[in-house]
């Protein structure tokens, strides 16, 4: 699946010839139906190139304020959660196939960890989901996508909802 086995996409870009070689593809997860989608896409670029897939899902370490005490018990627990709901994302088959690696990384910020999972892991294309939320809430939340896309080391597919997904002969 890797080294010569891969493919190789030739574009034409102002009359330079370009290669792209698809080595390993990232797919933060959130457990969403975005996500889910972006998967989809993932595995579909993984079979054309013969690329190897990163699952990421990012567990933000919440500080909670004095009058929210929070018992080291519901990190566990969230940890296990997520953990389980990483490992239900590809079959056993898809596992093989894709020589997936499953990581479950803990930080303050998501899209920091995504980028530096990125960087750290040589990642060749992040393919990640968006929610579009509305102006309002993309003013006051930000947009996890949005800053991954400024600043990954990589180019990032982002995929909006499922409903526009590409049609499978």
């Amino acid at each position: 699946m890797t080294g010569a086995n891969s493919l190789r996409a030739h574009l034409l870009i102002r009359g330079r010839e370009m290669q792209i070689q698809l080595r390993n593809i990232c797919v933060p997860v959130d457990f969403s139906e975005t996500s889910a989608a972006a998967l989809n896409y993932a595995k579909a670029l993984a079979d054309a190139f013969g690329a190897k897939l990163h699952l990421v899902h990012v567990l933000v370490n919440w500080i909670p304020d004095g009058d929210f005490p929070v018992s080291p018990q519901v990190y566990v627990e969230l940890e296990n959660s997520a953990r389980k709901q990483l490992q239900n994302q590809l079959t056993a088959e898809e596992l093989q196939k894709y020589q997936a690696k499953m990581e479950l990384v803990s930080g303050t910020s998501e899209f920091l960890e995504i980028v530096r999972y990125a960087r750290d892991k040589n990642i060749d294309l992040l393919v990640m989901g968006t929610h579009g939320r509305g102006p309002i809430a993309h003013m006051l939340l930000g947009s996890v996508a949005e800053k991954v896309v400024r600043k990954a080391p990589c180019p990032v597919l982002t995929v909006r909802h499922p409903e526009h997904e590409f049609v499978m002969p």
